[in-house]
């Protein structure tokens, strides 16, 4: 399979482990991938989940429209591609300045999550909502699954004990 996604174009590289040592290796580069980007001062982390046949042309749009936003913006999307979820986290320019970059952390969310809507997929992958998308849920969660999510809350906490308001 990678053979053949050689010889049409869509892979330029690859690697593949042959060990287990390689294994832990090649996972330890990518357990790294957050903590290499805080070093290079703040990042806005995103994750999204997007059907895989959209992912090039969303990958494409999103990235264009981001950098208009952010011109030099540094996009490092990397996850589980094979199910479509997606970690698209977004680093200041090189030499860019950290108050200037964050300024624009809620016009570059909603820009993403308006293109993650538009190719039918979630604001929420595996990381789930939590506080930081609770609102953003309100605007692109169906209230079907809102009231979904309210009414399991409200049977496994039928007395709002656990995280009391936090999410819904």
């Amino acid at each position: 399979m990678l053979g053949g996604a050689f010889e049409r174009g869509f892979v330029d590289d690859a690697v593949l482990a042959g060990s287990p040592a390689q294994r832990r290796s090649l996972w330890a580069l990518r357990e790294g991938i957050s903590e290499a980007q805080n070093h290079e001062g703040p990042s806005l982390k995103h994750d999204v989940a997007v059907p895989i046949r959209a992912l090039p042309d969303f990958l494409h749009a999103t990235s264009r429209a981001i950098e208009r936003i952010v011109p030099g913006i540094r996009l490092v999307t990397y996850g589980h591609v094979g199910d479509g979820n997606l970690h698209h986290n977004l680093s200041k320019p090189v030499g860019g300045n950290d108050v200037e970059f964050l300024g624009h952390a809620e016009e570059l969310a909603r820009t993403l999550y308006d293109h993650v809507a538009a190719a039918g997929g979630s604001i929420s992958a595996e990381h789930g909502l939590g506080t930081a998308k609770r609102d953003a849920a309100a605007v692109y969660k169906p209230p079907v699954e809102l009231d979904i999510m309210r009414d399991i809350k409200a049977a496994l906490d039928p007395h709002g004990l656990m995280n009391p308001g936090k999410v819904l």
